[in-house]
């Protein structure tokens, strides 16, 4: 029995505890998928699925509502699946264990999957429930996290409502009316290399870095593992003689949409060289720290010694080396029109170097398409400077606000009565799968709200509890207004 099924309100929780024991990292959603489905024949509703994986089940309306407009509630069926690199955890059949941690909710070691499970849950819960409502539509969508490509494949006719509520924002008092859109790029550069002429090799692991969400948590600029392993490996490569240490390996990162919180580097080097390359990482831990601020308080670096075979030639080292440091990371511009909004960012998401081959991904986004566009062409000139191949994801779109939204006033109107205060109206940076429906399906008057999570697409995942049951509330009172 999970913990989570104590708390309130209590068919919400349910389903997340159902959905937390299935496994549903993005691109593995079959048995999600078949949850849902199984639990809309139990409650005798009909469910319709597209070439994409999304599913759409419709509520008829209570009884003399019929005539009101379609209300569509939107989420999304996949989860972010990230731990810390000695976890052990098989996110492929092992499933997420939530724990109840004072106010909270988090995962034990893991990311919790509230992105974007507590909205799917809340869609299932309105399913079951006995509520007040119009025509209404859930459209559970697949694959979001790398890509919005279930949004991208969505079938127009899978749903019939022109009102969208999208439950995938995470600030508890927040309606987002607009939002980033972005593209996801691929590069492959050949490096050369041979057996090492050093004695002893060297694991370098860089660790204690917040990362987050590549959107959400940009602006908070916690600084990228992977640019500053490699910076550390630059400096260090400087300091020594020339030709006495090789870089022998470097990685970290996986998802496109979360900032890099370790990296690996593997050196070869002197056989008593370990005093010298742990001093100039302690030193380098104290200034890189000291530059990210209360956000670098983790950092630090474990040296250990490791087995190498092979290193990098001396001008794929340099080549490899300054392609990092090139590459575009972090905050590329503001908004000239709303204070405070990043206008345009990259993520150097993740790295390999293996089999003569480095391999980078890194995630463009932007409100300005050109802006994002150009981004990439920065991206792919740096990468074809050192000689190799860049591959462009297919762009979705930014959700540009609606001057006129009465969705957005019938919600203004519902939480001010409910909690005395106006919520706050804003635009985002993250990619929301509004921006795309929207561009799918012409007319939609779309709104994104959500309960309070912290540190999505990280390890340290948590969702408020009293703010889901407020959420909660607030979506059943605004679909009897609609």
């Amino acid at each position: 029995m999970s913990p989570v099924t104590e708390l309130k309100p209590a068919l919400l929780w349910k389903h997340f505890a159902a959905l937390c024991a299935i496994p549903r990292c993005s691109g593995n959603e079959a048995s999600v998928r078949a949850y849902v489905k199984g639990r809309a024949v139990e409650w005798g509703l009909s469910v319709r699925e597209d070439a994409a994986g999304n599913l759409a089940v419709s509520k008829p309306a209570s009884k003399g509502l019929e005539r009101r407009p379609g209300v569509v509630l939107q989420s999304h069926l996949d989860m972010v699946c990230e731990q810390n690199r000695d976890g052990k955890h098989d996110f492929s059949c092992d499933p997420i264990d939530p724990v109840v941690d004072g106010g909270w909710v988090r995962a034990e070691g893991t990311t919790l999957g509230a992105d974007n499970g507590i909205g799917a849950a809340a869609m299932l819960a309105v399913l079951e429930d006995t509520l007040i409502h119009g025509p209404l539509e859930c459209l559970f969508t697949a694959d979001e996290e790398t890509g919005l490509t279930g949004a991208l494949g969505l079938d127009p006719a899978l749903i019939h409502g022109r009102t969208l509520l999208n439950l995938d924002s995470e600030d508890e008092g927040r309606f987002t009316v607009g939002c980033a859109g972005g593209v996801t790029s691929w590069a492959e550069i050949p490096v050369s290399g041979s057996r090492p002429d050093a004695a002893a090799g060297w694991s370098v692991l860089l660790t204690g870095m917040e990362g987050g969400h590549s959107g959400v948590e940009i602006h908070r600029q916690t600084g990228n593992a992977l640019k500053y392993a490699a910076r550390f490996l630059a400096e260090f490569l400087a300091s020594q003689p020339a030709g006495a240490w090789q870089v022998a390996g470097l990685e970290g990162g996986d998802k496109h949409n979360a900032i890099p919180r370790e990296a690996l580097a593997l050196l070869a080097g002197p056989s008593d060289g370990r005093a010298a390359l742990q001093t100039a990482a302690d030193t380098a831990a104290r200034v890189y720290a000291a530059e990210l601020g209360p956000e670098g308080v983790g950092l630090r670096f474990e040296i250990v010694p490791a087995s190498v075979s092979w290193v990098l030639s001396p001008s794929s080292q340099q080549i490899v080396l300054d392609l990092i440091a090139a590459v575009p990371d972090g905050v590329q511009g503001w908004s000239k029109t709303v204070p405070g909004l990043v206008e345009t960012s990259c993520n150097l998401a993740s790295l390999r170097l293996a089999d003569h081959l480095l391999r980078i991904s890194t995630s463009q986004r932007s409100s300005s398409t050109t802006l994002r566009d150009e981004t990439s062409r920065r991206i792919a000139a740096a990468v074809r400077l050192a000689g190799g191949t860049v591959r462009h994801g297919d762009a979705y779109p930014a959700w540009p606000p609606a001057p006129v939204s009465p969705v957005r006033e019938a919600a203004m109107a519902v939480w001010k009565r409910l909690n005395g205060k106006p919520a706050v109206v804003e635009l985002i940076h993250a990619g929301l799968e509004c921006g795309v429906i929207g561009d799918r399906v012409p007319g939609m008057d779309m709104l994104s709200f959500g309960p309070t999570i912290k540190g999505a697409h990280t390890p340290s995942e948590r969702v408020e509890i009293a703010t889901v049951t407020r959420f909660y509330e607030f979506l059943t009172a605004l679909l009897k207004e609609l």
